[in-house]
């Protein structure tokens, strides 16, 4: 009567045993979350996995002796994201770099295709997205979602910009392993974040953007809860320039811009280092002038090359 509770019990020992064994010959890993914050602010996500087998791209929206014009939707973090992808003519069948672009707050992917056809015709494809809420941020909203354990819009608005950058390396004429960041704004501090998680990107480009200046704020004791100081560290490209280098850092900002005070935009570029290059321009506006595209074109040559 007691044979079949002995067989169970010695079962139950020889799954232990296997288990335990599995686990310490690394055969059963611990997963890691998909996103969370450390204790130092910095927002960590896993890299959002490359489609080995991509849907086709659907008929171009426009194909021209220059380029050919793709929209796309994406999935990421639960919401379809909309993006216009740009490839320029390559006549010599090697693949091209591609770039993330980023747009600033209210701004659309369309709005976004002048500076995308410049970087077409010096070369170099494209995906610009419309981001979540336009590139809008509710700080207050975010930071009470994240003192909730609820993942903060912000940080998937990250996550769209490093699920865009492999929605480019899908495509057959883009050379995975030239990637950079490039955001106005708003967008320039997605960039840089996106950069800094995205080890595998070439750097960024940061047009009319800056950090929020969070340690400076923790340093005068005026933010001391240290929950909330992790979250507006994790949303503060600030925390993540250190991230960065030694990979390309550029920076380009008018020194008369009426939004970001190009004061604000050294505070964070004296905070990086090297390489890194700050370019000024002297127009009244905010964000991409055609006035930056030699800048644009000398340092996206060097990066590149």
């Amino acid at each position: 009567m007691k044979r079949p509770l002995t067989i169970g019990i010695i079962l139950l020992i020889i799954a232990v045993s296997l288990i335990l064994t599995l686990s310490l010959t690394g055969c059963i890993t611990k997963q890691e979350p998909v996103w969370d914050v450390t204790s130092d602010g910095l927002l960590r996500y896993r890299m959002p996995a490359l489609d080995p087998d991509p849907d086709p791209l659907p008929e171009p929206l426009e194909e021209t002796d220059n380029y050919i014009l793709y929209e796309v939707v994406y999935e990421s973090r639960g919401a379809d994201i909309e993006g216009l992808i740009r490839i320029p003519e390559n006549r010599s069948g090697k693949q091209v770099p591609g770039i993330v672009l980023l747009p600033g707050a209210t701004v659309t992917k369309e709005s976004e295709q002048g500076l995308a056809r410049y970087l077409c015709d010096i070369g170099y494809a494209s995906i610009a997205i419309d981001q979540r809420n336009l590139g809008g941020i509710n700080m207050e909203g975010d930071l009470r979602m994240f003192l909730n354990g609820e993942e903060p819009v912000q940080h998937k608005m990250v996550y769209d910009a490093l699920s865009a950058a492999e929605v480019l390396r899908n495509h057959p004429e883009i050379d995975p392993d030239r990637i950079l960041y490039l955001g106005e704004s708003n967008g320039g501090r997605f960039a840089i974040i996106g950069c800094a998680l995205d080890e595998r990107a070439r750097g960024v480009v940061a047009i009319s953007t800056c950090g929020y200046g969070i340690d400076a704020l923790v340093a005068s004791a005026r933010m001391t809860d240290p929950d909330v100081i992790r979250f507006y560290r994790s949303v503060d490209p600030d925390t993540y320039l250190n991230e960065i280098s030694p990979r390309t850092f550029v920076m380009i900002h008018s020194l008369n811009d009426p939004v970001i005070p190009y004061s604000s935009a050294q505070q964070t570029y004296i905070k990086i280092g090297e390489p890194k290059s700050l370019h000024v321009i002297k127009v009244e506006g905010h964000g991409y002038d055609t006035s930056m595209n030699p800048f644009l074109e000398a340092e996206l040559a060097k990066v590149f090359s």
